[in-house]
């Protein structure tokens, strides 16, 4: 006997293919930020009581890591980042990217971070990797 719910459509295997780097990307967000949480404060950025992202709208604003004092609504920020979890290392072009999407959401100059699977290539950026992120766990 049917329920009458039909089941959700099952993407095809070319579409899961074509998309794996995005999908793979927003799987591991939440886990960064929360390895960020456990690895905090340390020589590179301070504590964050919270670390959440911030987009608008429209996503011409897309931050991956927002480092604050408090959650839902911050009263303070800390930090800003980016979660680069592809086959190329952060570079100058993505630091440039993220200096723009901060200035969209403070005017401060908060310390950058930027969470790469495959290094980071440039400076001025909070550097951390995945053997950084799997230490928090331990």
């Amino acid at each position: 006997m049917s329920s009458g719910v039909a089941d959700p459509p099952v993407p095809r295997r070319s579409t899961i293919v074509a998309g794996w780097s995005s999908w793979r990307g927003q799987a591991i967000e939440p886990l960064v930020r929360e390895a960020l949480a456990r690895l905090l404060p340390d020589d590179r950025l301070p504590a964050a009581e919270a670390i959440g992202a911030y987009w608008t709208r429209s996503n011409d604003v897309e931050i991956d890591i927002v480092g604050a004092d408090r959650a839902p609504i911050a009263r303070e920020l800390r930090f800003v980042g980016s979660i680069k979890w592809l086959e190329s290392p952060f570079d100058d072009h993505d630091l440039q990217r993220l200096i723009r999407h901060r200035a969209a959401l403070t005017d401060r100059t908060l310390p950058l971070v930027a969470v790469s699977r495959s290094g980071v290539a440039c400076s001025g950026v909070a550097a951390y990797g995945p053997d950084e992120l799997v230490r928090s766990w331990r």
